[in-house]
């Protein structure tokens, strides 16, 4: 059959480029083909082409078989077909809808402005760049720093934007003018965070130099300075009254914090390794998880606070504060989390890691419901717009990805 013959004929080029002189010999004479210059040329690489090409198809055969049955299991979970899915349960869909370029070096912290459709990311490179996260522009960048920048924050009204460097320094950026104001020096040591407090007139930070800072934000002088932790300071939050702090650190602690006294208010221990990332679940996650925890938390009065960490142990942890005690361990990823968010709807935490995943899980059935495969490297942030139905990651790749929600 011609079939064979191809193969025969794709097997003797192979034999023959490949200097098997004696098998190629025997071989034409077994097969009977009159092989000359001019079929030869026909049949170069045939053999491996075709071997090379199977290995691709195959490869694009099981990622379609992937996303065949994600989309049938979307189907039976997602109720009858063409039924809106409620927006507080929208969650990013691969593909990303822009992935931009334009920092130098590893991306190190995306956030999205609280007001217009902007985003800002922070990097190694020492810089802070503004982009359009609508339109997938990239509008400027914000100079000053002179090492990596670690964290950024904006105040509510998203007029102010706070940052923090490597450098040892914090800034204030007027974000109309896009110009800084204000430089705070104090810390010994990398700045790792900053957050600007609720009611917009104090910024705490965190640092290597293992202590957290409170500063005024009219005059850039210290207040309060928080000891307790042993080790690097990753990560500090402030809830959403600005009465608590959370903080994280390699001390592989977290600590809560009472703004007022300084005082620690509870040392939550269980991770085994350095803890990257902290965040508070917003009052909209309260119902599920007192529908996930059952009696483990009090009914009484208001529930919570609740808090969610992440740490290189590679676990996400959620803990109720007021009584200090995990509630629950969310295990999936395959590396050091890096950031974590209770979904806007507050059904969902959505996280990221160095196993370059971006991943969503229904907490409340402790199970990962979805894995996106964000990044070429470690993916080291995220942020989940608050109304607008958007996610943004930021990774070592030195891109910054914008996913719709739906």
């Amino acid at each position: 059959t011609s079939d064979s013959i191809l193969v025969n004929r794709a097997i003797a080029d192979y034999l023959r480029s490949n200097g098997y002189e004696e098998a190629y010999s025997t071989f034409k004479k077994e097969a009977e083909l009159d092989m000359n210059e001019e079929v030869d040329k026909k049949y170069a690489g045939l053999l491996e082409k075709k071997w090379t090409s199977v290995i691709r198809l195959q490869k694009k055969v099981m990622e379609l078989e992937s996303k065949l049955n994600e989309a049938k299991e979307e189907m039976t979970h997602g109720g009858p077909v063409g039924q809106k899915r409620d927006p507080k349960e929208w969650i990013p869909r691969p593909p990303e809808r822009y992935a931009l370029s334009g920092h130098r070096a590893p991306v190190t912290r995306v956030i999205f402005h609280p007001v217009f459709s902007v985003m800002v990311t922070a990097s190694e490179d020492a810089t802070i760049k503004v982009w359009d996260y609508e339109a997938g522009d990239f509008e400027r960048t914000l100079k000053g720093h002179t090492d990596s920048v670690q964290d950024i924050s904006f105040d509510q009204t998203g007029k102010l934007l706070a940052s923090c460097s490597a450098d040892m320094s914090i800034k204030l950026w007027d974000f109309q003018g896009f110009e800084c104001i204000r430089t705070m020096h104090g810390h010994d040591h990398n700045v790792s965070s900053v957050a600007i407090m609720p009611n917009g007139d104090h910024i705490v930070s965190a640092s290597r130099d293992k202590t957290m800072k409170m500063w005024e934000v009219a005059t850039g002088y210290c207040v309060k300075t928080f000891t307790g932790h042993r080790e690097w300071v990753r990560m500090v939050r402030p809830n959403q009254d600005g009465s608590l702090l959370a903080s994280c650190s390699n001390d592989q602690t977290v600590r809560v914090w009472v703004v007022a006294s300084k005082e620690c208010k509870a040392e939550l221990r269980e991770h085994e390794h350095v803890v990257e990332c902290i965040a508070w679940a917003p009052d909209s996650a309260h119902p599920t998880i007192l529908e996930a925890t059952g009696s483990e938390t009090k009914k009484s009065g208001k529930p919570g606070p609740f808090l969610l960490s992440g740490s290189r142990d590679k676990t996400i942890k959620m803990w109720d504060v007021s009584i200090g005690i995990c509630l629950m361990t969310l295990v999936g990823h395959d590396n050091w989390v890096r950031g974590v968010l209770v979904h806007p709807g507050g059904r969902f935490i959505v996280s990221c890691a160095d196993d370059k995943t971006l991943r969503i899980w229904d907490y409340k059935n402790k199970r990962c419901m979805k894995t996106l495969c964000a990044h070429e490297h470690f993916v080291t942030s995220l942020d989940f717009h608050k109304t607008a139905p958007y996610v943004v990651t930021g990774s070592v790749d030195q891109t910054v990805k914008v996913w719709e929600c739906r």
